[in-house]
């Protein structure tokens, strides 16, 4: 038995915790089948907590102290099974600042223009009188950032601060520097650009200067020496600035370089800056300073072109083989004062760069060489969304470099089918296009925000692929914020006004509700409920109070079943589906979610009244959008999914004529996709719940327009945002949103997780799974693999000669509720690996019938 991956909070790198109190997490890992943890001590800083009977291993309470700001201490922790005991690999968590202040202020770069502004170049030299043992960087932004330390990077994130709602939470970075500085002179350089904090955002131009008129950095460097002395090296009027070799940058269109322009030497000591002028600098409010509850955004891939041509005029257009979120890295030949032009684009149209679905983005970097011999370059301060790139120039080698918040990945799916494997793969390359920070709508045009809707829909998909709770737990508590100053939940976070003010609207602002019920669900994370719970009560209690004494939320704005496919290029909106019927049962959704939340949290008079105010509004549901037999107001498919899988229909009867009626609907569409946003996520779960598997596979596995794989057939490497994104002809769908890459529609992965392989959570954090696979389709076999908080869970299945064969591992401290097709009672199973078997056939196997019902038909219908 082995006790491995002891962690703090939900962070790989734990220094400059935001808490003095970092929940503690590991895993457990046995050969012996069965073996699981009955009991654990706590080791922290030598001081053990004695032996505690539990088999808790999932962010497990601080046993011991507070940690003061700045502390360090080795945690490692013993685990007792029945059989053994064993102990993990200490690792040393470190408090960040908890809320102490910085001795740094603001000091600051360019003032912001009608264009995107240069980035500034900053230092400072210092003296140490003895060799450091003991040193700490740390720094924020208003703006994006990067550090060096005697010539050298210091980390390796990318757009850092990275993107909060900085007028209420602005991010720092600490840093370990012990060994990148020296007894003697040493230097601090930075580089600072406007980024989201003063660069142009959002659509139909966007704003620029959203939350200040000028980017501004605060550094603070701690020392303590050999000697025993210490040292506070801090951003303030003492430091020198000087414009850099980065002319222009800016998220949307790009980065301007100029390497004659470069300063050699300009961060290391000994650099002559005389004619650096001295900074201008403003107060650092370290109040809103708050650590980083997840990853960085890193450069997690290089890829290689897999194609390139040259057109007649010069031009060569690359080819990555894949749609991505990133930036190119050139090696260039030539002149001194020749530039390289790098233009970026999701599709060619005849051939060329189609720009048209980037809007106003202009996507575009330009290098110009200082000359001599070859010079590689990456800009530093922008990312572009583009499978394609167009350089003018002489270059030697180009490369793209995937850049996206730096999660574990923890879900696969695989199975016989390549093109449902692909539609996986797209799946997960959309996630990492979006999770860049906040959870984007789309990585390459001008716009690029955290829309509350997409998330919503696609939380329980994320969390299955990636650790992504630290990422969301951070943009939640922007959610939280930005609520309580608006009023409501807005359709995007961090909140840019471009349309006015914000409004509720259903999906979108139930986000506050799903999502952090999602990361309790999937990584057993109770904080999260605690520290949104007021915001989720304020967000049910609003549409509470819009709906009224008549329990329906049916006036004002609602995005509704967002881009169904029948809807129009230029008017999104325009779905089969009565919008006041989506939102009426979305606040039923969120309301019992509430109540279930308020259960957890012990809120007993809230659990109450929630399930109480959820049953009356499901009733007003009923008696407005239901006839007595079942048929819905709205006879569309999205309208029946949230029925079905909102347990929304009083009746048994009800249901199962809903049920019928659903399958007529996909039927009649030739199993063609016929939801949006509202309704996608749910679409084969609803046939599932109907005892329609095969209709659901029918519709998973459609290749015409629009369904999930014929993007695929089209070549598609990421999710569209429109099934019909690129036309049958090779054309861009004329709409004005048209993007390539949007994770949305790809939320039926959690069905293929959940119901295809047979992998769903059955208690928080996987601690208890159903094992529930329903093959169909014609597919052979299924596999999905989840790293959960718990350790890996593997469920496959094969099938062969009639018979289906299912594969279930455990690790310690999991078990599983295991129900094959057409048994009569559920198994059960702990730790360990565990094989199944039993009769399965399908219509494939055998010889058509003569005549095939669906088992809600009566003999009436048929």
């Amino acid at each position: 038995m082995h006790v491995v991956e002891l962690r703090a909070e939900h962070v790989r790198e734990p220094i400059g915790l935001g808490t003095a109190r970092p929940r503690l997490s590991w895993r457990v890992e046995s050969e012996v089948a069965g073996e699981t943890q009955v009991a654990y001590e706590l080791i922290i800083g030598g001081a053990g907590t004695g032996r505690v009977e539990s088999v808790e291993q999932v962010l497990v309470d601080w046993p011991a102290a507070p940690l003061r700001p700045r502390e360090e201490r080795e945690v490692a922790v013993r685990v007792w099974t029945g059989r053994s005991e064993a102990v993990s690999a200490p690792i040393r968590v470190e408090a960040g600042l908890l809320g102490q202040a910085l001795q740094a202020t603001l000091i600051n770069g360019q003032p912001i223009t009608t264009d995107d502004g240069p980035a500034t170049l900053f230092r400072r030299e210092f003296e140490l009188p003895a060799e450091p043992v003991r040193a700490r960087l740390y720094a924020t932004a208003h703006g994006v950032y990067e550090l060096e330390l005697n010539g050298e990077r210091v980390g390796d994130h990318v757009l850092a601060p990275g993107w909060t709602s900085y007028h209420h939470r602005l991010r720092y970075q600490t840093f370990d520097v012990t060994n990148e500085l020296h007894k003697g002179p040493n230097a601090i350089g930075a580089w600072l650009a406007e980024g989201w904090y003063a660069g142009r955002l959002g659509f139909r131009g966007g704003r620029r200067g959203v939350y200040g008129d000028r980017p501004a950095l605060a550094v603070q460097l701690e020392v303590a020496c050999a000697d025993g002395s210490r040292h506070v090296i801090a951003s303030g009027g003492d430091w020198r600035s000087a414009p850099g070799p980065i002319t222009a940058t800016g998220l949307y269109d790009g980065e301007r370089y100029d390497a004659r322009l470069e300063r050699d030497g300009w961060s290391r000591p000994g650099f002559d800056d005389r004619d650096w002028a001295p900074v201008t600098e403003r107060p650092l409010d370290s109040a809103r300073l708050v650590a980083p509850d997840g990853p960085p955004v890193r450069r997690t891939e290089i890829l290689r072109p897999v194609s390139s041509r040259t057109t007649g005029d010069g031009r060569t257009i690359v080819d990555f083989g894949q749609n991505l979120t990133g930036r190119l890295r050139i090696t260039t030949v030539g002149e001194r004062g020749t530039t390289v032009v790098l233009r970026h684009a999701e599709v060619l149209q005849d051939g060329e760069l189609y720009t048209r679905p980037l809007r106003e983005a202009q996507a575009r970097d330009e290098y110009t060489r200082r000359g001599g011999g070859p010079e590689t370059w990456e800009p530093r301060f922008t990312v572009h969304g583009f499978r394609y790139a167009e350089i003018t120039g002489e270059t030697e080698r180009v490369e793209a470099v995937v850049c996206h918040t730096d999660m574990t990945r923890t879900g696969w799916f695989t199975c016989d089918d390549p093109l449902l494997n692909r539609l996986h793969d797209n799946v997960v390359w959309s996630m990492r296009g979006n999770f860049l920070d906040v959870p984007t709508d789309c990585p390459q045009r001008d716009e690029r925000l955290g829309w509350t809707g997409d998330l919503a829909v696609f939380a329980a998909t994320a969390a299955y692929l990636y650790d992504c709770a630290g990422l969301l737990t951070s943009w939640l508590a922007d959610l939280a914020a930005e609520q309580e100053e608006l009023g409501t939940v807005p359709f995007y976070v961090p909140w840019v006004e471009l349309l006015g003010p914000p409004r509720p609207a259903a999906v979108w602002g139930d986000a506050a509700v799903d999502a952090p019920w999602t990361l309790f669900e999937r990584f057993a994370d109770t904080g999260i409920l605690r520290q949104q719970y007021r915001s989720m009560r304020a967000w049910v209690e609003q549409v509470a109070a819009l709906a009224g004494e008549r329990r329906r939320w049916d006036e004002g704005f609602q995005f509704g079943d967002w881009l169904d496919p029948a809807a129009p290029p230029e008017r999104p909106a325009d779905a089969r589906t009565d919008p006041y019927l989506v939102a009426t049962a979305a606040h039923v959704r969120s309301a019992r979610l509430l109540a279930a939340i308020a259960g957890q949290l012990g809120e007993t008079a809230d659990q109450t009244r929630y399930a109480a105010h959820a049953a009356a509004v499901a009733e007003a549901f009923n008696a407005e959008y239901v006839t007595p037999s079942g048929r819905l107001a709205s006879d569309a498919q999205t309208a029946y999914a949230l029925a079905l899988t909102g347990g929304l229909l009083a009746k048994q009867e009800q249901r199962e004529r809903a049920g019928r009626r659903l399958v007529e609907l996909v039927a009649a569409e030739g199993h063609r996709i016929g939801t949006g946003f509202a309704g996608t996520p749910l679409i084969c779960d609803a046939l599932t719940l109907a005892g329609a598997d095969d209709d659901a596979y029918h519709l998973l596995l459609q290749r015409e327009c629009p369904s999930w794989l014929y993007p695929v057939t089209m070549d598609a490497t990421t999710i569209w945002e429109r099934w019909d994104s690129l036309l049958p002809d090779g054309t861009v769908n004329p709409g004005e949103m048209t993007s390539f890459n949007h994770y949305a529609l790809g939320a039926v992965a959690d069905w293929l997780h959940r119901t295809v392989a047979g992998l769903a959570p059955a208690a928080p954090g996987y601690r208890r799974v159903l094992v529930r696979p329903r093959p169909g389709g014609g597919l052979g076999r299924a596999e999905a693999v989840h790293d959960s908080p718990y350790g890996r869970i593997t469920v496959g299945w094969r099938r062969a000669g009639g018979r289906l064969h299912v594969t279930v591992a455990l690790p310690p401290g999991v078990t599983a509720r295991v129900e094959l097709p057409g048994a009569d009672q559920p198994a059960e199973a702990g730790p360990g690996v565990h094989e199944y078997t039993c009769d399965f056939r399908t219509p494939a196997d055998d010889p058509p019938p003569v005549r095939a019902a669906h088992p809600f038909h009566t003999p009436e219908e048929e």
